[in-house]
């Protein structure tokens, strides 16, 4: 069984560190179903301008229980990922957010840490957790990590015939 999720980050900046968590999970038994951007179809619609961005997140959100907010060096400035944020938080998904600043990019460097766009959103009465993909074993633990952000938005099961 899994739970589907929706992935969101600066995907210019750390499409490279996303793929990371992506892959890590993949081969684990008890894995999650993501939706990420795919990059041919991420460049497609960025063409066609804002409201066709927001409609074609919306879609790419369907069907999701939680949200997970990759966080790197400038997540927090994105205008995209805030949205994916506010559209979850209004349709009463899990969130969490997961920091991967500190996992090396395709030339080796890691990144400074950045601000957590999860804070504007924490003062609304609901603290949102954050985890370091590193420091926290996020290897290990993502598949607990969104199950618990599930729980904790109210998505307490999950089917595979039923679409969270």
């Amino acid at each position: 069984m899994s739970r589907h999720v929706f992935f969101s980050f600066h995907h210019q900046r750390d499409i490279w560190r996303v793929s990371q968590v992506r892959n890590s999970w993949v081969t684990q038994e008890n894995s999650v179903t993501g939706r990420f951007w795919d990059d041919a179809s991420w460049e497609s619609v960025k063409k066609k301008g804002d409201q066709a961005i927001k409609s074609w997140i919306n879609r790419q959100m369907k069907g999701t229980s939680v949200t997970v907010v990759l966080i790197g060096a400038e997540t927090s400035t994105r205008k995209y990922v805030k949205y994916e944020i506010q559209r979850s938080y209004e349709e009463d998904k899990g969130i969490l957010g997961i920091r991967i600043h500190n996992l090396k990019n395709q030339y080796g460097h890691t990144d400074h840490r950045g601000q957590n766009p999860l804070d504007v959103l924490n003062g609304c009465g609901t603290v949102y957790k954050t985890y370091n993909w590193i420091l926290d074993n996020g290897y290990y633990n993502i598949g607990n990590w969104i199950e618990e952000a599930a729980k904790n938005a109210g998505k307490l099961n999950y089917s595979p015939s039923l679409n969270y």
